[in-house]
């Protein structure tokens, strides 16, 4: 990248604050942030789906003015865990759904450090067993049109419900689409497997002490950090997936892993796509629409949701892949 448009870069980057002691702070701005005059979108609305725990799961649908396609698109916000909710991405998920023309279900998880791991997962996969088993909770006539989506730790929690669904026997979704998730325990610069944890650690918009103080408060135990639900890079079994969409930002810590994540379910036979958003920071779904990355992204998802599935989509698949293939690129067992 231009070493000029990188300085540029750099000046937008989050003002470093201590999360552990700030994270309520951060909450508050981010709500009035998402409160600022936008454009118009069509008003979003409140329901909830009752869950095994005592109290249901609140989600927020948003449809867009022109419905395009079938879909349900059901969202796990990002913000490490602890940051971020559905007031705070309103925008986003109305941006969402009037890009991809689908309902965005957005859901309203548990945050840490209030209700660490595994309450926020818990939800999470909660939520979408329940809507697998009975479709009809979200007005639709059958399972298959529901895509899991998510961003940064919500990408996180898409992937590892995922692996959990398949792990315990259940049947799962048959997309998924994953905008830079985490996907690994380790962001200390001096013991990452990662380079990006090297070389966006510091001067973008995330950094790796954020992420370990995120993942501080979401999983207290140092141990259990490395359980596939937290970490869906350590999981023994990667069969089974949905068609996957990966997308990452060049210019974001979490680059690499997301991407050795999708290389890992390519590898056992599930059908991948990577795309990484060149240029792009940490965060990018939250821009406005008229940023480039912005559309990029959504270039690519309209494309994924298009594809016809395969009709083995979401089982253990035997197709081949090419472990060395990089972003964008089309091989054995991935989306073209």
């Amino acid at each position: 990248m231009n070493p000029l448009l990188k300085a540029v870069l750099r000046l937008f980057a989050a003002p470093r604050v201590n999360m552990r002691e700030d994270y309520a702070k951060v909450r508050h701005l981010q709500r009035q942030l998402a409160s600022l005059p936008r454009p118009r979108y069509r008003q979003a609305s409140w329901r909830t789906i009752a869950g095994g725990r005592d109290s249901s799961i609140p989600v927020r649908v948003f449809d867009p003015h022109e419905k395009r396609r079938e879909e349900l698109l059901l969202f796990f916000h990002g913000g490490g865990w602890v940051t971020g909710d559905i007031e705070s991405y309103t925008p986003a998920c109305a941006t969402m759904a009037e890009l991809t023309g689908a309902t965005v279900v957005s859901v309203d998880y548990r945050l840490a450090p209030e209700h660490p791991f595994p309450a926020g997962f818990e939800d999470c996969y909660e939520m979408v067993q329940r809507l697998l088993e009975d479709p009809g909770l979200a007005d639709l006539d059958g399972s298959d049109r529901i895509v899991l989506v998510g961003d940064s730790a919500g990408g996180n929690l898409a992937a590892a419900v995922s692996l959990r669904l398949h792990e315990l026997g259940h049947r799962g979704v048959r997309r998924q689409i994953l905008l830079y998730p985490v996907t690994h325990w380790d962001h200390d610069p001096q013991t990452s497997p990662f380079e990006s944890v090297r070389h966006h650690g510091e001067d973008y918009r995330l950094t790796s002490t954020e992420v370990q103080d995120y993942m501080q408060m979401y999983v207290p135990d140092p141990e259990a950090r490395r359980d596939p639900r937290v970490s869906p890079l350590m999981a023994a079994d990667f069969s089974g997936q949905p068609e996957t969409l990966m997308i990452t930002a060049e210019l974001d810590l979490l680059c690499d892993e997301g991407e050795a994540y999708a290389q890992a379910l390519a590898e056992a036979g599930n059908g991948v796509r990577i795309h990484r958003v060149e240029g792009a920071l940490h965060g990018f779904i939250t821009l406005p629409r008229f940023s480039r990355s912005l559309r990029d992204a959504y270039e690519v998802i309209n494309t994924f949701l298009d594809e016809e599935l395969p009709a083995d989509a979401g089982t253990d698949a035997d197709a081949g892949t090419d472990a060395d293939a990089g972003p964008d690129s089309a091989r054995p067992g991935t989306v073209p």
